[in-house]
């Protein structure tokens, strides 16, 4: 097995800055992005990494891209090493599989949730007062049942360290302006019904996932990764039973484990037995296998 990549150092390439999983470089008029085997739940980076989930993140969120390259343009010029500048040059072979090149966009300051199926801080709004994001769903669902339709649920972006918080889209309309509101949620709905679909006929409903958009020479485009088992919750069709909590392909079983150990949820996170990394990993590649192959 390759060995994990925890923290990229790269002399020469100037570092904008490390997130939660992705350590970013500024060069110039682009962005190079690469995708660590970090792992966070609860908004708190682990100790231990999962090892290729970095590469997973990268080859899920590229063939994302591509299949909704018609919905709406995205932030990738590209994910060979050997096109990007110069100065990468001598850090092909830690850049092959787990990076991006990608056009300088400016974020949106929202995070895009759609969801198709009510589980987690959905769930747990429904059930305090029936609504999730100041929309109001129907009486009498239980927990990972289908919506009659897929709701646009924004949420903040909180600092590092701090948990995002749900908003409503009159909440979004004030941060962002009324039609590019309109614009984001359309072309939100309309990324996760196609992919729903690609997803149930192998095998995979997608509960829920989280986008970010951004703007580029005036266009608005989708940025960061897209329909990775690191933002969206991706579960078997074959075991989905509703009024339950379900297995699943994603961060999901971390969460889980999480739960279940005297944790407050708050750093320093608690190290991760191996085999709690080892089945990450492997629900991981199983999801890319799955929606990809």
């Amino acid at each position: 097995m390759t060995t994990p990549l925890v923290t990229s150092s790269l002399p020469g390439l100037p570092l904008a800055g490390r997130g939660k999983v992705r350590d970013i470089y500024d060069l110039d008029d682009r962005l190079l992005i690469v995708a660590t085997d970090r792992i966070s739940a609860f908004d708190v980076v682990m100790p231990n990494p999962i090892p290729g989930k970095g590469r997973v993140l990268t080859l899920m969120s590229t063939f994302w891209f591509g299949t909704m390259a018609d919905i709406i343009g995205n932030h990738v010029i590209s994910t060979d090493p050997a096109d990007y500048p110069e100065a990468c040059r001598p850090y092909r072979e830690v850049l092959a599989g787990r990076s991006m090149l990608v056009k300088k966009a400016r974020p949106l300051p929202v995070e895009c949730i759609v969801r198709g199926y009510l589980s987690g801080s959905g769930w747990k709004d429904y059930r305090r007062n029936g609504t999730v994001s100041g929309i109001r769903l129907p009486a009498g669902l239980k927990e990972s049942s289908r919506l009659p339709e897929p709701i646009f649920t924004p949420s903040t972006k909180a600092p590092e360290g701090e948990h995002d918080l749900a908003i409503t889209k009159e909440e979004t309309e004030r941060l962002i302006g009324g039609e590019l509101t309109t614009r984001v949620i359309a072309a939100s709905i309309a990324i996760y019904n196609r992919a729903a679909a690609l997803a149930v006929d192998r095998g995979i409903i997608i509960a829920d996932t989280k986008m970010e958009f951004g703007i580029y020479d005036g266009e608005l485009i989708i940025i960061d990764e897209l329909l990775t088992p690191d933002s969206s919750r991706f579960w078997p069709r074959d075991g989905y039973a509703e009024g339950r909590g379900q297995s699943s392909f994603d961060k999901q079983f971390l969460r889980d484990y999480l739960l279940s150990i005297p944790w407050d949820q708050r750093p320093p996170a608690p190290e991760l037995p191996g085999d709690i990394i080892s089945k990450t990993a492997e629900k991981y590649e199983e999801a890319l296998k799955r929606l990809t192959s």
